[in-house]
């Protein structure tokens, strides 16, 4: 019978797939945070850091919420900065982006589905 709970540690697990905790990427045999419903990433980015190519051709909507720090957004024609807990931005399929750490930050990203 799988598993029905699981606990671990964000930073520990998601070394294992860039910060990626949840996704189809998962051993199947973890059939709890193995899915291809969704994708859960815990990001920690020291100040500085950026994604120096822009994400293209995303067929995934995500969902980005700061944790700490200050992290900018870049979409096309806009950025944005998010700077308060809790602050978040959401973007479609289709949807290019790239970012940069403005501070130390930590953010959580959800993408769904999961899509190899």
């Amino acid at each position: 019978m799988p598993a029905e709970w699981h606990t671990g540690n964000a930073n520990d697990e998601g070394d294992q797939h860039r910060g990626w905790m949840l996704g189809h990427f998962i051993e199947p045999s973890d059939s709890l945070r193995a899915t291809g419903d969704l994708e859960v990433k815990w990001g920690v980015h020291p100040a500085g850091q950026t994604r120096p190519e822009w994400t293209a051709g995303e067929k995934r909507t995500t969902l980005l919420i700061l944790v700490s720090g200050t992290f900018r957004l870049d979409l096309p024609g806009e950025s944005v900065t998010l700077q308060r807990q809790g602050d978040y931005a959401v973007w479609g399929p289709g949807t290019d982006h790239s970012w940069h750490a403005v501070a130390d930050a930590v953010v959580v990203t959800v993408r769904w589905p999961s899509l190899a």
